[in-house]
Order: C-alpha cells, then structure tokens, then sequence
C-alpha cells in the first residue's frame, strides 16, 4: 500500500493545490523534495559564448529562471540594459516577473498566453528589425531557433544557466524510506541514480511526467510504473489520482 509519496517538486504554494487534495483523499504523507536546481553560469563561462548582451534590442523570455539569471549576469558583466530595450515574455506572468529588476510601466512589454514561443511569434515579426537575444537552459532544443528562422528575424540563443542534480544530504539518504517516487525531469532520474547508486527499486512505485522523463526511467534499468500525461489525463494530479483510486485496496 501506498503511504508515502516523494514528489521532486517544491512545495505548491496555494492551498488549494491538487496534491493537498490527494494526500487527504487517500491519507498518504506527501513529500515535495527537488531533485534539481537551476544555477547560473558565471560571467566567465558566459563569455565564452562570445555573446555581447549590449549588441541586442529585444530579450525573449520563456521562464522565470532566464529573466533571473539575465539581470544577474547582466549586473556582473555592468551591461547596462537600455530603457528601449523591448521584452518578449511567453506568458503575463512572466513578463510581470521583470519589474522585480526594473520599473514595469516604462518597458516596452509584449506578452503571449499559451506558454509557447509561437504564441508570440506574430508580435515579434512586427517588429522585425529588432535584433533578439533568447536566454536559455544548457539543456533545449533547436525549436525556438527554428521558429525566428522561419520568419527571418536577427536572433541570437545564448546559455545563461543550467540544471544540476540537488544532491541528498547523509540524513536524507539513511531516511529514504518512500512508497513512490514522481520525477518531472530526466536529470531527477539521473540524480537518483547519482545520489543511490545501489538504489533497488523492489515495490516502489516509479511515476514520470513527460515521454523524455519516461525514457530516462526506463534507460536507468527501473520500472515504469505510471506515466503521464494521457490523453485522459493530462495533469499529474490527474494520474497520480486515478492509480491511487485503482491500488487503494492492495
């Protein structure tokens, strides 16, 4: 039976999350511990990509993460960002995320609402003259390149941080002692492995989100056990739910 659960997550910071949800429903002990962490690169390793911030006229932001570490490298480097510098955020959310580092109502903001690149895509072509700047993890894909390509706008990817595995401490590693285990990444399957290299999975059960998520699993030699999302249920809370529901007499 199912009693304890870790989730590589931080801790949702609304009450009425899903999860809390789930942990009263069935009466199991959730845990959300990440299993990684975004760190940026030093101004060192940056210029190495030989990228000069001051050359560009619009910054492309797709997180929180590349805004964080865009101002911080910034700062480093004394780039001083001008006041016409135009933003090009994926969601509101995130383009309201810039005036924790500078005054909002004076930027040139353009914000989409699916979350996508492509979303904005129409609004950055009319201003094709821009020269823009995509922050980026070292781990993505060529899409968004491939996106501006397309339309022939002047872009430039640049890596500004990176995801790493956010080790265990001796305590935590002598108290792993969970039922389930609900990774979002391939580098928290890699951390695992990292931080339990004798790990043995036996009856725990082993949850994924995302096919890349899925594949790491299963190329670390574990069992796959729930995958998500489904056509029938797109979220993790969703799935997570419905494989509690169906175990919930064993």
């Amino acid at each position: 039976m199912i009693k304890k659960i870790l989730v590589s997550q931080p801790k949702p910071t609304s009450e009425k999350s899903p999860y809390y949800t789930i942990a009263e429903r069935f009466d199991v002990d959730l845990v959300f511990r990440p299993f990684i962490k975004v760190e940026g690169l030093t101004s060192k390793e940056f210029r190495q990509q030989k990228v000069s911030i001051a050359d560009y006229t619009a910054i492309v932001f797709t997180s929180r993460h590349a805004i964080d570490h865009f101002f911080k490298l910034c700062k480093e480097l004394r780039v001083n960002i001008s006041e016409d510098m135009k933003y090009f955020c994926v969601t509101e959310a995130i383009s309201l995320y810039i005036q924790k580092y500078v005054p909002y109502r004076k930027r040139k903001i353009f914000f989409g609402s699916t979350g996508k690149v492509a979303d904005i895509l129409p609004q950055m072509v009319k201003h094709k003259n821009e020269k823009y700047l995509v922050p980026m993890s070292d781990v993505h894909n060529d899409d968004i390149k491939e996106l501006l390509d397309s339309k022939n706008l002047k872009h430039t990817e640049c890596v500004m941080y990176r995801t790493v595995s956010n080790d265990f401490t001796e305590e935590e590693v002598a108290n792993f002692d969970y039922d389930m285990l609900v990774f979002f990444s391939p580098v928290g399957v890699d951390a695992l492995t990292k931080n339990f290299p004798d790990f043995k999975q036996k009856d725990i059960v082993i949850a994924t989100f995302g096919p890349a998520t899925a594949r790491a699993v299963k190329e670390a030699g574990l069992r796959l056990d729930l995958e998500a999302p489904t056509e029938k249920y797109p979220s993790m809370t969703g799935a997570l739910q419905h494989y509690l529901l169906e175990h919930e007499e064993e």
